[in-house]
């Protein structure tokens, strides 16, 4: 028996292994999909021409695709033989990932903290919940995974995004540099960006060399990621067994009311197994550990495992989304130049929210992720400039030259407030191939995220026209997606569907993100947000689990679990 079986490898069970381990517990690491060998696996360096489809996939069918052939290996939008459902009058996409490090391989690294004020929104404004804890008692594990990983940024005394434990940020690159100068002029901060690469050498990991390749996979371990930075630190302390390809069904309840053991389906023999321990965390991401607490049925807790309170799988958030790009014709006489460096076509920059402190049209607020740049060609790149230009050959080829590194483009990424109308249920019908009950997704955002994309569309266009450039995205309030609002999901930010909080009736989880019904079960993934800020969620992610696993460690050795 293990002293803990942790379900899911990514930001979440990386940080839990890492500190369990070192803290001397011997850990069981379930990962639904295969083992990772980063040399083997990453895709960094390649050229298109190395690929079989020059990237596109099969038919073209990946062109334009976040899980390009390009990417690090990193699950996809549809998994064959594990299907979802969107409610009637709902859509909602499901990007998963089934190896070991999870989304982590691949992400942006946009690595934000939450600010004080996000902890504790209905008291300034007197809408949804404020957190059961305050960025007082999570700044301690802001720091520790700040200076384990490592994160470049600056320290600006902004209220809305706090300062960090930050390595030397890279220098703005051009299109970077004359969006800095726009944004100056209209009276918006635009910072250095924060994010998880390092760029001096930290813990035997070498410092970016700027090759722009980060989505693809980083062999070096300059990007952070879970399957090199935390995973391995574990497995050298002896006590960890990983065992990979293990999709979890259920986690069993002993006759005490406690967790004994998870069962899972080993993938490559389609056999049904068990792991037992004294104390189970669920790490699987927001709908996946949802799915797996209400898959765990029992006599005690016949809705799911943990869920006297009903709200296991309610309250599901993901960042309100819009995207808009900007031409600018003073590009097309840059010179052809190396544009790579940290993050790839991740910016070198962001905008921080900025009107915190005024009366908004719409309540919390969103921060802006530019990018641009001459940047390695890829299958579907120049896509509308053949949609704006006639002809073929040689005139075409001159204005795929000529527009070329000439736009920017900028994804607004704002907080949803929780509705009762949008959560993650089981669907009475369908199972995976492994005969599991999948999720059946209801989706509805509110007049106030109709509201900040606007916004963020008028902020696109004042940017693009204060520096001289011309904004080419047409959107409106009509349509079902109004003012290129995304669809649920789509911005890979799930949250809240097992969220903590002090009252047993309206929350799953304590503020230590261990289960009110349950003492020895925890859920450390995003799961356990009360909200979901502008900011991107995996630094908390990584914070709250190592604040959980210090907690569980403190217990265990209490003899309390």
């Amino acid at each position: 028996m293990y002293d803990v079986c942790i379900i899911g490898s990514g930001a979440a069970g990386g940080a839990a292994a890492k500190v369990l381990t070192g803290g001397g517990l011997t850990v069981a690491l379930l990962e639904a999909g295969p083992p990772l060998n980063p040399p083997r696996d990453y895709k960094e360096h390649l050229w298109p021409y190395d690929l079989p489809h020059r990237g596109a996939g099969i038919g073209g069918q990946l062109r334009g695709e976040e899980n390009d052939e390009f990417m690090a290996p990193n699950g996809a939008w549809e998994i064959e033989g594990e299907p979802y459902v969107s409610a009637p009058g709902s859509k909602f996409r499901w990007f998963r990932s089934r190896i070991v490090g999870g989304r982590t391989n691949h992400w942006g690294r946009v690595a934000l903290r939450f600010s004080p004020m996000d902890f504790r929104p209905r008291s300034i404004d007197g809408v949804g919940d404020d957190w059961p804890l305050s960025y007082g008692e999570l700044a301690p594990y802001y720091d520790k995974v700040e200076s384990y990983i490592g994160v470049f940024g600056s320290n600006e005394n902004i209220a809305s995004s706090p300062n960090g434990i930050f390595q030397p940020p890279p220098k703005p690159r051009c299109t970077e540099t004359l969006l800095k100068k726009a944004c100056s002029r209209v009276n918006i901060p635009c910072i250095p960006a924060r994010m998880a690469i390092i760029t001096k050498p930290l813990n035997g990991r070498a410092a970016c060399h700027y090759c722009g390749q980060c989505t693809r996979g980083c062999k070096g371990a300059s990007s952070f990621s879970s399957s090199q930075v935390l995973i391995p630190p574990a497995q050298a302390t002896g006590r960890l067994t990983l065992i990979t390809n293990a999709m979890a069904r259920e986690i069993v309840l002993g006759k005490d009311g406690k967790a004994k053991a998870v069962s899972y389906i080993d993938r490559a023999t389609r056999e049904e197994k068990r792991i037992d321990a004294r104390t189970f965390v669920v790490a699987t991401s927001t709908c996946e550990s949802a799915r797996l607490l209400l898959n765990s049925r029992s006599t005690l807790f016949p809705n799911g495992l943990a869920n006297s309170s009903g709200m296991v799988g309610r309250n599901l958030m993901d960042s309100v989304g819009s995207f808009g790009t900007g031409y600018f014709p003073q590009l097309e006489r840059v010179p052809p130049h190396n544009h790579d460096g940290a993050g790839g076509n991740f910016p070198h920059v962001y905008v921080p929210w900025w009107k915190f402190d005024r009366k908004n049209d719409f309540l919390r607020g969103y921060h802006i992720e530019p990018g641009g740049g001459r940047f390695m060609p890829v299958v579907g790149d120049f896509d509308e400039v053949c949609d704006r230009f006639e002809g073929y050959g040689n005139p075409l080829k001159q204005n795929c030259k000529r527009f070329y590194g000439t736009t920017i483009g900028m994804e607004g990424l704002g907080e949803m407030i929780p509705n009762e109308n949008t959560f993650c249920e089981l669907d009475p019908s369908a199972v995976d191939e492994w005969g599991i009950p999948v999720l059946r997704f209801h989706w509805k955002v509110g007049e106030n995220e109709i509201k900040m994309v606007k916004d963020m569309q008028d902020t696109f266009r004042s940017i693009v026209e204060a520096g001289g450039g011309k904004y080419l995205t047409e959107s409106g309030p009509d349509g079902p997606n109004p003012y290129g609002i995304y669809d649920g999901g789509v911005a890979i930010h799930e949250s809240g569907t097992v969220r903590m909080g002090n009252d047993p009736k309206t929350s799953a989880l304590n503020k230590y993100n261990q289960a009110h019904d349950v003492k020895n079960l925890f859920v450390t993934d995003a799961a356990a947000f009360v909200t979901s800020p502008d900011k991107n969620p995996t630094l908390t992610i990584l914070a709250l689990s190592w604040r959980a696993s210090e907690f569980l460690l403190d217990e265990a050795k209490k003899g309390n679990l």
